[in-house]
């Protein structure tokens, strides 16, 4: 690895599909602003050691509820399982599981909270896992709308036509893009890392930086939803760009000549990555919203519902519209949000 490695002390501009707005707004001015439903990959038997609990949260994030759950089952934090990291900053509603094998459970919908209530409950077999989702419906209002609104809803149409490339949204690399820095100093021997979820986070960041990449550089040439020749389709055909790790990349030709271009512009996260065990996989570099749609209640409000597949950000469709920015809160220590 180079003695003057390169640093990440700063996000790239990473270029929209679409033409530039130059529309701005207001993301999550109220709490309401930004609801978010999970889609569960299957719904509680009824039958099963663990108890599953239907959460509707709202300005609290998804760690601070599980706490706040075991504590009341009176079990361990570990015992308390969810799906995925939900925002804070929202309306969310989302599936926790509560391992009680052989134990009478609580009438958890009696456990009142200002920040979430608990809707139902019943057994499944199984305790939610990372992952283990379908997708999330969004509903989120934008607030102090100003722009030319010919051009918002010319993308918005694009965007029902064509989708949108499929970034990792900020909220993957931290404040200021700090955790690819952080990723990178750690997989320089720079910086010591102990805590494993810390790490996990750096090296997601990382990888996720070149999968980013990747996506950009296909936007700057013009075929980021079209199939490249030696490009690897996903199930819903679609073609994919690496997560990077272990192993031969699995694009060939065309495809694989620009993936190893931007793998050798940035070596020592490629080598890191490789070097910390994890494998390559593939990712849908294009994300197409279900039951898209868009509405204008007000002059300066536009109304935005769709749904993703998990792992997908909300705020990279919404880029393609228009700039956002949000209220001045302390973010500090903040969970990743949702996806």
């Amino acid at each position: 690895m180079s003695d003057n490695p390169q640093r990440y002390t700063q996000l790239p501009a990473w270029p929209s599909a679409y033409p530039v707005t130059g529309a701005r707004a207001m993301l999550k001015q109220e709490l309401t602003d930004f609801k978010v439903t999970e889609i569960p990959l299957a719904l509680p038997s009824g039958e099963g050691e663990h108890v599953w609990l239907d959460v509707v949260k709202t300005g609290a994030n998804t760690q601070y509820v599980a706490a706040q759950i075991a504590e009341f089952a009176g079990v361990r934090d570990l015992d308390v399982g969810y799906a995925g990291l939900k925002d804070r900053y929202g309306v969310t509603r989302q599936w926790f599981s509560v391992w009680m094998p052989k134990v009478q459970e609580p009438d958890f919908t009696a456990f009142e909270h200002d920040e979430f209530q608990i809707l139902s409950q019943a057994r499944h077999v199984k305790k939610l896992r990372p992952g283990d989702l379908l997708g999330n419906q969004f509903d989120i209002l934008l607030r102090d709308v100003a722009g030319d609104r010919a051009l918002i809803d010319a993308n918005l149409q694009a965007i029902q036509k064509g989708g949108v490339p499929n970034y990792f949204g900020a909220q993957r690399f931290g404040r200021d893009g700090d955790n690819v820095e952080q990723g990178r100093a750690m997989l320089a021997r720079e910086i010591r890392v102990r805590n494993k979820k810390r790490k996990g986070i750096y090296l997601s960041a990382v990888r996720s930086f070149i999968f980013n990449e990747v996506l950009a550089e296909r936007i700057h040439r013009g075929i980021w939803g079209a199939t490249l020749e030696g490009d690897l389709l996903s199930e819903q055909g679609m073609p994919t760009g690496p997560l990077w790790g272990r192993g031969r990349l699995s694009s060939e030709g065309d495809a694989l000549a620009l993936e190893s271009d931007i793998a050798g512009q940035h070596p020592l996260l490629c080598e890191g990555l490789e070097h910390a065990g994890l494998t390559q996989e593939r990712r849908p570099l294009a994300a197409r919203p279900e039951q898209f749609s868009s509405s204008w209640p007000q002059p300066d409000q536009l109304r935005l519902t769709f749904s993703l597949p998990a792992g997908y950000y909300a705020t990279s469709l919404i880029r393609e519209i228009l700039h956002t920015e949000e209220p001045q809160r302390d973010t500090e220590n903040e969970p990743a949000p949702v996806e």
